[in-house]
């Protein structure tokens, strides 16, 4: 009985992909970035191989590494979260998600605001900690709600709990991605609820993803469909919208995910467990915050022995990102266009290098094959 444990490291890219200047993004690289703060320590995913992987001549592998490694190409168009699970899980997306540097269209705003009977402020490009304080005394007197986007292809609805309860704003946002469909089917509409007072308003824990569906089949339907457990950490069954999902557990963060994962490391069952550590990416990739970066990874790297300890004789586990979000690269506070690491560690992981994939649905691939599943999409086996 096999047990699979993908972990996301949200955003950690290892280098720029060949076209990475046609998405501004030339030069980027995630893991270098983080490798110059002084507090950067990832003993342990170095001795798996992390430092061996194809391009990465800017630290020193080891010479016997205990996992196996490669370093993936994104065949999809775009560099966002929504494409970049959705290709792990072997969907790919030609075309990329709408984004909205201008804010949304009238014609979006004015549908939005007659079917929730509320007005809007902002619909800018905004940062989420910023755009409650400069609106949110405004959304207290008005009850409007704070309509934004980001560079993601993203539509954000930030609500005071005590103006609009949690649950009401969850319904809003369901409105929203009834409403974005065709040209404007964003990748995700977010419900951003917050708390607090002028000046010192702060976001709570209780964000809600509402995605598409992936548009065609994935390994997680797969899975489910074998008969297997599919089980997720963190806001993969919001980016999936709940498809091929068995049994769904959100977090509060990197901390509270890593727990929940050795914790379920703990249980018996049969399948998958997919885990997203959002951490990296949300609060210190986006801020261009090097050391908090770092510092989220070496929290990581430390509890990764804790979790290899936990390996039964017939798991596997993997470790990879989704896309780049380079706190160092400070042209933008986007996501970047970069190669993701891959690490896999378990007693019958083959050890050594797999080189450069041409697609993250590899990992899809591996996934299934464990399982003797044959792939419904294009990806290679790494065992």
């Amino acid at each position: 009985m096999s047990r699979v444990f993908i972990i996301v490291l949200d955003s950690c890219g290892i280098g720029e992909m060949p076209d990475a200047a046609s998405f501004g993004d030339a030069g980027a690289n995630t893991l270098k970035s983080c490798s110059t703060d002084p507090g950067f320590d990832l003993s342990n995913m170095k001795q798996l191989g992390l430092f061996n992987i194809d391009g990465i001549d800017y630290l020193e592998g080891v010479s016997d590494p205990k996992g196996a490694f490669a370093r993936l190409a994104e065949r999809s168009n775009g560099k966002d979260t929504t494409i970049g699970h959705w290709e792990i899980a072997g969907v790919y997306s030609p075309k990329a998600l709408p984004t909205y540097p201008d804010g949304f269209p009238d014609e979006v705003i004015d549908e939005f605001k007659r079917l929730t009977g509320r007005g809007v402020l902002c619909n800018k490009p905004y940062s989420g900690t910023v755009v409650i304080n400069e609106y949110g005394d405004e959304h207290m007197r008005t009850g409007d709600l704070i309509v934004y986007t980001s560079a993601d292809s993203v539509f954000q609805i930030a609500a005071h709990e005590d103006i609009v309860p949690v649950e009401q704003l969850y319904e809003y946002c369901q409105t929203a991605r009834d409403m974005l469909k065709g040209e404007h089917a964003v990748g995700r509409v977010i419900a951003r609820p917050f708390i607090g007072t002028s000046g010192a308003y702060t976001r709570t824990p209780r964000r809600h993803d509402f995605s598409l569906l992936p548009p065609s089949v994935t390994m997680l339907d797969q899975l489910q469909a074998a008969g297997l457990d599919v089980i997720s950490v963190g806001k993969i069954r919001d980016i999936f919208a709940g498809k091929g999902i068995t049994e769904s557990n959100p977090t509060t963060g990197n901390p509270d995910g890593i727990d929940k994962t050795i914790a379920i490391m703990d249980r018996d069952f049969e399948g998958l467990c997919f885990v997203n550590l959002v951490d990296t990416d949300m609060i210190y990739g986006h801020r261009r915050d090097i050391p908090g970066y770092a510092g989220a990874l070496t929290y990581f790297d430390k509890k990764l022995p804790i979790m290899l300890d936990k390996l039964r004789p017939d798991d596997y586990l993997m470790i990879t990102a989704d896309h780049g979000c380079d706190p160092g690269y400070m042209k933008t506070t986007d996501h970047t266009r970069e190669y993701i690491p891959f690490l896999m560690a378990g007693e019958r992981v083959r050890k050594g290098n797999r080189g450069t994939g041409d697609t993250f649905a590899d990992i899809g691939a591996t996934v299934l094959d464990i399982f003797g599943i044959k792939p419904e999409f294009s990806g290679k086996s790494m065992l």
